[in-house]
This record gives structure tokens, C-alpha cells and sequence, in this order.
């Protein structure tokens, strides 16, 4: 029986394989809540992995507020890169893979074709630099790892887009939605199945692969598909001047070609799978 430890499980991702975890009675996993494996921590870090016996290490652990990590540069890059770099160490001398999630954000956006795993990365903002320093960590520090670049991540858990759209329906509000940036609404449910059918099937090969939902919309597109499974007759108005603190990407699709080819597992469209939350 393959053992997995799960970082940061009480965020939206780390809460999806919770829920998943069942559905794999072959795999055993230990959840762990920042509370408990602190992963600014670093020699709690390392006496834990001593005290246990992991195969992989799912790390859904991060700093994952665009706008506040302008404020707390310091906070974002202790979490999402130098946390992460102990972290590969650590995995690297226990011999435990480790599977980690990055962004769509390290791309400046100036393409019009889905971003591959060979393009070059331009972060525009403080968490899709932090988020690429992790990655560099990981590549530099353990050869068993799986980085998967992910874009868009909701779920019917916590804060999201998808949960602040149903709310604010619920409210009868107007939305006003932002046309400006396109990329594509990632079922946080599916890209944990996606990594434990990997786990599960032994196939697993280091490297950084892309994983989204298929298709690709504005923020308006998807808030208009979420009012349309509602079945909701909240008004939705566009909005091409939406002023954020943090610089965003105006295209950040993924290209999901090399995970696919890798896997050999299917990977639904962002509405078919936006349907499975209703």
C-alpha cells in the first residue's frame, strides 16, 4: 500500500482529495493542516518525515491570495518558495516523491495560443513569482517530482469565484464581470483525481506538466455559465476597466497535450465539469 502525505488540508485542493481519498482504498493517506506540519517550520519538518515513512508527499500547501500578496511579499515567497525548497530537500533525503501545484500565473500572457511547459515563464505579479521560485526549488533540489501548473481553481469549497458568484445570485445582485482576462475554470475535484489515477497506476514521471480543465473563457463567460446551471435570472453586466492591485495575465490558457500524452487520462471540458457542482 502506497503511503501519502497531504500538506495544507484544510484549503480548498487539499480538502478535494479528503473527499476523493475513498475512492482509492489502496492508497493510504495522512492530512495534515499547517497547525500540525508547519512548513515554515523547518526542523519540525524534518523530524516529522523521520518519525513517518511517506512514497509521496501531495503538497497543497500555499499562499494563494493574489491581491494580499502584493502587501506580504515576505509572506507569499516563505510559503510558496522557501518553504517549498525544504520541502524538496526534505523529500529528497526521506526518498519520497513529491507532488506540487504551481500557476498559470508565471506567464506574462502576451500569447494567443495555449502556454506550454517549454515556454518561457514572466511572472507579472508577487504570487506567480513566488510561485515560480518554488518550482526552480523543486527542480533544483529532488529528481522524484511532479509540478503541476493549474489555473483558475474552484470547487463548491471555500472562497472561490465559482462559491462568490453563487452567493451573490443567491443575493439577487447585479455582477459585473471582467472580460479582460482569458483563461479556463479549473474543477479542483478533477486535477485531484487526475494525480491520484497517477499515483494509483505507478506511472509516475518527474517533470512539470500542465493540467486545466479543456476550452478556455473569460472570468464573464464563466460567471455566465455558473448563472446559466443556476438557472438564475441575476443580471450579469461586462466590465473591461476592473482595477486590481495585482497585475494579472490577459491570456493564461494551458496547453494540457503533455499531460494527456504522458497519463493516458482524459481530461473533461471546463462546462462538463462545471455541471458535475449542481
Amino acid at each position: 500500500m502506497k503511503s501519502i502525505l497531504v500538506t495544507g488540508a484544510k484549503g480548498q485542493l487539499g480538502q478535494c482529495f479528503s473527499k476523493l481519498a475513498g475512492n482509492y482504498p489502496d492508497l493510504e493517506f495522512t492530512f495534515t493542516t499547517s497547525e500540525e506540519f508547519d512548513l515554515s517550520q523547518f526542523g519540525i519538518m524534518g523530524a516529522f518525515f523521520r518519525k513517518n515513512s511517506f512514497d509521496y508527499c501531495i503538497n497543497c500547501a500555499a499562499y494563494t491570495n493574489v491581491e494580499q500578496a502584493e502587501k506580504e511579499q515576505e509572506m507569499a515567497f516563505l510559503i510558496n518558495a522557501e518553504a517549498v525548497n525544504h520541502l524538496a530537500i526534505t523529500c529528497e533525503d526521506n526518498n519520497c516523491s513529491l507532488i506540487h501545484f504551481s500557476t498559470d500565473y508565471v506567464f506574462d500572457g502576451k500569447k494567443d495560443s495555449p502556454y506550454s511547459e517549454e515556454d518561457k515563464t514572466d511572472p507579472l505579479n508577487v504570487y506567480g513569482a513566488s510561485k515560480l521560485l518554488g518550482e526552480n526549488y523543486i527542480q533544483e533540489k529532488i529528481q522524484d517530482y511532479m509540478i503541476f501548473r493549474t489555473s483558475w481553481l474552484y470547487s463548491d469549497i471555500g472562497k472561490n469565484f465559482f462559491n462568490t458568484i453563487r452567493e451573490k445570485a443567491a443575493e439577487g445582485e447585479t455582477l459585473n464581470i471582467t472580460t479582460s482576462q482569458k483563461g479556463t475554470p479549473t474543477n479542483a475535484y478533477d486535477l485531484a483525481d487526475f494525480v491520484l489515477q497517477i499515483i494509483a497506476s505507478g506511472n509516475k514521471q518527474s517533470g512539470i506538466y500542465h493540467y486545466s480543465n479543456l476550452g478556455e473563457a473569460t472570468w464573464y463567460d464563466f460567471a455566465e455559465e455558473i448563472i446559466k446551471n443556476l438557472k438564475s435570472s441575476v443580471e450579469l453586466k461586462e466590465n473591461n476597466d476592473f482595477q486590481t492591485l495585482a497585475t494579472r495575465p490577459s491570456y493564461s490558457v494551458l496547453s494540457k497535450e503533455k499531460a494527456m500524452q504522458t497519463f493516458q487520462i482524459p481530461i473533461p471540458s471546463w462546462e462538463e465539469s462545471l455541471k458535475q457542482l449542481f
